[in-house]
């Protein structure tokens, strides 16, 4: 979190993280909002990588997939005058977790990417948030064909703790993506002034 004066008002920076499985959509979901050019650090899926079979080479529902973040996304975008939110995008693959802590240092919150074809690969994510107590949203990205279900069962599947937000989004659209992102900051808001109460009464 940053602020830097702009003439006579505070402008304010707050980080995202933005995680989820494999082929969830975090790239995409960072560079439909951005309005800087993303930074995205990819490698080549290998062929083995590319085609179908167990963790951590499955790929199940994102078949066409030829490239995977091997350290992190990067985006930028302005929610309103005076408030601006970086992102951050985790790498996808089990291999790459422990680049995780260093992203979220300093997070405010977070959004779990979700593909309901593969929701257990959510768990991890959900996990590390929930452990580390950041505020998070789940986003559900709408994929053609996917199994259509409602927020509420997605919170079930998932086992989220009572009140955490379930959306439902298309991460290839603007507006979508940067309405996910409210939501995001907005949960996070009420938590961080909640957990402040709380300490102090």
């Amino acid at each position: 979190m940053g602020r830097t004066m702009i003439g006579e008002d505070i402008a304010l920076t707050l980080k995202i993280v933005v995680a989820g499985g494999f082929g969830a959509g975090k790239s995409t979901l960072i560079g439909s909002v951005s309005e800087i050019r993303p930074l995205h650090s990819e490698e080549t899926l290998s062929e083995s990588e590319a085609g179908s079979g167990p963790h951590p080479s499955d790929t199940g529902g994102v078949e066409r997939k030829t490239s995977t973040t091997v350290a992190m996304d990067f985006g930028r975008i302005t929610v309103h005058a005076g408030l601006s939110l970086h992102l951050f995008g985790t790498p996808g693959q089990d291999r790459f977790r422990f680049l995780w802590e260093e992203l979220c240092e300093g997070a405010l919150a977070a959004v779990v990417l979700a593909d309901t074809r593969r929701l257990e690969d959510c768990f991890a994510a959900v996990d590390h948030f929930e452990r580390r107590r950041i505020p998070f949203v789940v986003a559900v990205n709408r994929f053609p064909g996917a199994p259509d279900h409602t927020e509420h069962d997605v919170a079930q599947a998932l086992d989220l703790d009572g009140g955490t937000p379930v959306v439902l989004c298309d991460a290839r659209d603007r507006a979508s993506g940067k309405e996910v992102l409210i939501r995001t900051v907005e949960y996070a808001g009420r938590m961080h002034t909640a957990r402040l109460l709380a300490a102090v009464g």
